[in-house]
């Protein structure tokens, strides 16, 4: 967990800054998100907390059944601008054998802000659902700072399904639409449990 105490002085807000990117960057490599999934580490922490009062911390470990509904996520934003949301899942899957990679399981665009709600959803939010004896799945949410109001051509997906999910690439979506390196990140692992099989049956309605 990161707790921060910013003093009314200079000096030690920019060592702030500073500890806080050498951190981003020993996780993101700790973890391997940078390669797999993005060139460099993000300059910032996303917050992300779910509805049952769970927050997301680097490289913590959450359970499918704490991540089931969407999450609050909050950045250092500027209202006049738009960015995109993106959580994804390199290890599908599994780690071993990412076949899949990368499996997304929420995309939002044209974010004015850090209003979420107020995005265009391209794909409906998804929690985690590793297959049985697949180990601990990293999940990572990026956030990227759009040049203006964006028009996307990719097909909406929704919740009841898990078509379209796979074999996707942030970083190539990314430079599809000149969002440039992701300002913000954070992630967790998840492994299978027994609330799994219900999210299975709702991708198959």
């Amino acid at each position: 967990m990161f707790i921060f105490s910013v003093a009314a002085t200079r000096r030690p807000a920019i060592s702030i800054c500073s500890r806080l990117v050498t951190t981003m960057s020993k996780y993101f490599e700790e973890f391997e998100i940078v390669p797999d999934v993005i060139d460099k580490q993000p300059p910032a922490l996303v917050k992300v907390e779910y509805p049952c009062g769970v927050s997301v911390n680097i490289g913590k470990e959450l359970t499918p059944t704490q991540v089931k509904d969407q999450p609050t996520v909050k950045w250092d934003a500027d209202n006049s601008t738009y960015y995109t949301l993106c959580m994804t899942d390199p290890d599908a899957p599994s780690r071993k054998e990412p076949k899949y990679r990368e499996w997304h399981h929420w995309l939002v665009t044209n974010i004015p802000g850090d209003e979420v709600s107020k995005g265009d959803v391209l794909s409906d939010y998804i929690g985690s659902g590793p297959p049985p004896n697949t180990g601990l799945h990293r999940y990572v949410f990026l956030v990227y700072k759009q040049p203006e109001k964006l028009s996307f051509s990719e097909k909406r997906l929704t919740n009841r399904s898990d078509k379209g999910r796979g074999n996707f690439s942030i970083k190539k979506f990314a430079e599809k639409y000149n969002l440039g390196s992701p300002i913000a990140g954070n992630m967790y692992q998840a492994a299978y449990d027994d609330y799994v099989p219900t999210l299975y049956k709702q991708l198959k309605e």
